[in-house]
């Protein structure tokens, strides 16, 4: 997989600035390659991580260099981009920050399959659905780092939120939960 590096001489030419490049570097040697199991939305999500060339957007609420965080599994309306600010999130006409930083993005997908394959039950929710939970008493999962996409555990339940879809799209219908329960232990997970 080539180097960021490889590109910096022909980006700066074209006028992206050296910061920017720095930060598609950095982004590029920590996660560049990485290949990812499939989440349980967003039709799986990145396939691997890769920095490409960042662009400047103006029609995202906040204008900066915007670079797509890895390429789609499947044909989607959207992407999956990094931030100016280091957020992971999709967009399309808008902008969806699901969370703080990629390693959220990364988190919630092992903590989904550690899930997966400890719970007793495993309960899809949508919709109203989602909305209806009772997260009172529950803690929200800080390794996640969710900002619409949240986690939230106690005692023997773990649920994921995934509201990112449903926003961009402005359809509440398309919200996701996941609840796990049973055998969940976070010093397991």
């Amino acid at each position: 997989m080539p180097s960021v590096s490889d590109w910096r001489e022909q980006w700066e030419a074209n006028g992206i600035p050296s910061e920017v490049v720095d930060r598609a570097e950095s982004y590029q040697a920590r996660w560049g390659g990485l290949a990812l199991p499939p989440s349980f939305s967003y039709d799986g999500g990145p396939q691997m991580l890769r920095a490409d060339t960042p662009e400047w957007e103006n029609d995202l609420p906040e204008p900066g260099w915007w670079f797509e965080a890895g390429p789609q599994r499947t044909a989607l309306p959207y992407s999956f981009l990094i931030g100016p600010d280091g957020s992971f999130g999709i967009a399309m006409d808008s902008w969806v920050p699901l969370h703080v930083r990629i390693e959220g993005w990364v988190e919630s997908l092992a903590l989904a399959e550690s899930a997966e394959q400890i719970a007793e039950t495993v309960t899809r929710l949508s919709g109203d659905a989602v909305a209806d939970l009772d997260l009172s008493g529950m803690r929200p999962v800080p390794e996640t780092a969710g900002i619409v996409d949240t986690w939230w555990h106690e005692g023997g339940s773990l649920i994921a939120i995934y509201n990112g879809e449903a926003e961009l799209f402005g359809r509440p219908d398309y919200r996701v939960a996941r609840v796990y329960s049973g055998n969940i232990d976070m010093e397991w997970l």
